[in-house]
């Protein structure tokens, strides 16, 4: 008899070769993640990708009020933080086209200071919402523009009196007279001192980027032309006496007059060189120049220096007009000085405390 035999279970063969490429695979992966594992912790914490980093920034609402009203003229949106009151001033101009930046002047209190251009918005900042008042400051002119301006028209009217135009003097007897050697010497100081007040405006003086009302360059130039055509009158007249104790007068002074000229020069040219290199901690300390030892006995010996040029040109002309003149140029340089002083105080006080304004002892 034949059994029966039993179905047997299906045998799984495997193929060798394929076997090992399965262990060699496994083995591969495994060492992988190991150097994967190892990169990661020498490498620290993966830093998420800075693209994915969303920063919230917050911007200020500039409300702008009239100072006189305090109607609302406009709303200057989206402010940046590290925006100035200048970035404030150009947004204003774009929503009112008839005030532009040099004549807003934008105050935080309606009886307080004008702010500077360079201030930070956020520093005034309470909320988001700021609130500024609003002055037309008028018509407004550069400061190198304003002494450019200034300065040249002393310049210009001294030389039409100096050639003695036959609309001023009378021609028969600008013929007859002869100059006195003085009149010429006074016709080359008046324009020195203009010409270095010009250059120095150009090349010395650094201001800044504000402005100064057209009135107020009105006013200057009509002090200055209006005085220079008064004593270019009378020191070209065709009848000009010259000063009573003739040349050694003259010579003295002249040579008093050169002398506060070229100091007045270095002394601006020591202030412009500290404003330029950033040493702005320090008072002004004189240098190996004599002109500049000053220093030691005042705090603006600029104006020393211009009060004294007027003085000695009084003494080398001997005229009334250049006298008067040389007045108020000293009252005026002592008031500018004493300002100066006082400002000196706070910010250099143990330097400063025994000097004098402008003149030892006296101011």
């Amino acid at each position: 008899m034949h059994q029966r035999q039993k179905p047997s279970a299906p045998e799984h063969t495997s193929d060798p070769a394929a076997d090992g490429g399965a262990l060699s695979m496994s083995h591969n992966e495994s060492r992988s993640l190991l150097n994967f594992s190892q990169l990661v912790l020498s490498a620290g914490q993966i830093k998420p990708s800075p693209t994915l980093k969303h920063s919230k920034i917050t911007y200020f609402e500039v409300e702008i009020l009239d100072v006189q009203s305090k109607k609302q003229i406009c709303i200057v949106d989206k402010v940046p933080p590290a925006s100035t009151v200048l970035d404030v001033k150009h947004k204003f101009h774009k929503a009112c086209p008839q005030w532009y930046p040099s004549r807003v002047g934008l105050q935080l209190e309606r009886n307080g200071p004008f702010l500077k251009d360079s201030i930070n918005i956020q520093s005034l900042a309470v909320s988001s919402i700021i609130t500024l008042y609003f002055t037309d400051l008028g018509q407004q002119v550069g400061w190198t523009t304003f002494f450019l301006t200034e300065y040249t028209g002393p310049l210009l009217i001294y030389l039409l009196f100096y050639i003695r135009l036959s609309t001023i003097y009378d021609q028969v007897e600008s013929r007859k007279n002869f100059r006195h050697p003085v009149v010429h010497l006074a016709c080359f100081c008046h324009c020195l001192h203009y010409i270095r007040h010009l250059l120095e405006t150009l090349f010395v003086h650094k201001f800044s980027e504000g402005h100064t009302p057209l009135k107020n360059m009105i006013k200057g130039c009509a002090f200055y032309w209006g005085f220079t055509s008064w004593i270019a009158y009378y020191i070209n007249h065709p009848r000009y006496t010259p000063p009573s104790f003739g040349h050694r007068q003259v010579s003295y002074a002249a040579l008093a007059f050169l002398m506060c000229e070229a100091g007045n020069h270095f002394i601006n040219v020591a202030l412009a060189h500290q404003t330029n290199s950033g040493n702005k901690i320090c008072f002004p300390s004189p240098t190996y120049n004599p002109f500049t030892w000053l220093f030691l006995l005042v705090s603006c010996p600029n104006y020393t220096y211009e009060a004294g040029s007027w003085i000695s040109f009084t003494v080398m002309t001997q005229t009334l007009p250049v006298g008067i003149f040389a007045f108020l140029m000293v009252i005026q340089m002592s008031l500018w000085a004493q300002k100066k002083h006082k400002l000196y105080l706070k910010r250099f006080y143990p330097e400063v405390r025994r000097k004098a304004a402008m003149i030892p002892i006296i101011f």
